[in-house]
């Protein structure tokens, strides 16, 4: 839902901080292992049971992802491995941070309640994958209204005020649960009205290449024109 509704104005805000950090000779790779790091330390603390340092440290990780693709434009170095590169990695991130979740629960509440951050973890990856398998199918799965940012800001929240942990990550997996169904739905019409056959995806996969190669050979054909 924010991703829909935000990602351009958010875009263009960090824009400028991608053509800054440009400058410093970071790659969007750099920032995403960055992320990662810091991912597996918010998992760490929180796990410990420090969760307003879980929270600093889960809103730092979420910077380093905000801001790659920003440097990966900024510096030409958008790329289908950096792309797949980074899907890997936010989902590894959203793993360890419901491992650290569950930890803190089977250490400070009913070791039972471990599998809450577990169910959150299993159906956030379905719909992962549904938007991947989608997509690999030439269809859109796009869209829902618990996508990863609201599960982010949910997982914040629930973090500073301790007491609502449980009751958030019960909502959240509701609430997943019910992005889950919107996006089968969503795929389920598609597919309906446009049956997909083999030809049609290796057309739709053969333009999407072609559309990113020509995007590529723009982009090293601008050379900046010198002076006469």
């Amino acid at each position: 839902m924010f991703d829909g509704k935000f990602r351009a104005p958010i875009d263009a805000a960090v824009k400028p901080i991608g053509a800054g950090l440009r400058k410093t000779g970071l790659t969007p790779d750099h920032l995403t292992i960055l992320g990662i790091l810091v991912g597996i330390g918010a998992a760490v603390a929180i796990g410990s049971g420090r969760l307003r340092l879980g929270l600093l440290l889960v809103i730092l990780a979420a910077l380093p992802d905000l801001l790659d693709g920003a440097l990966a434009k900024a510096s030409g170095a958008a790329s289908q491995r950096g792309a797949f590169f980074d899907s890997t990695i936010d989902r590894i991130t959203d793993g360890v941070l419901m491992l650290g979740i569950g930890w803190y629960f089977a250490s400070e509440e009913s070791p039972h309640m471990v599998l809450l951050p577990f169910a959150v973890a299993i159906t956030a990856a379905l719909i992962s994958y549904m938007r991947a398998k989608a997509e690999s199918l030439g269809l859109d799965a796009k869209g829902g209204i618990m996508e990863r940012a609201e599960r982010i800001v949910l997982i914040c929240i629930g973090l500073l005020f301790e007491q609502l942990l449980i009751p958030i990550l019960w909502v959240m997996l509701a609430l997943t649960i019910v992005t889950a169904v919107q996006r089968f739905a969503k795929v389920w019409r598609q597919a309906a009205v446009s049956p997909v056959t083999q030809a049609r995806i290796d057309m739709r996969r053969s333009r999407r290449q072609s559309r990113r190669v020509a995007r590529v050979e723009r982009r090293r054909t601008r050379v900046p024109r010198r002076p006469a």
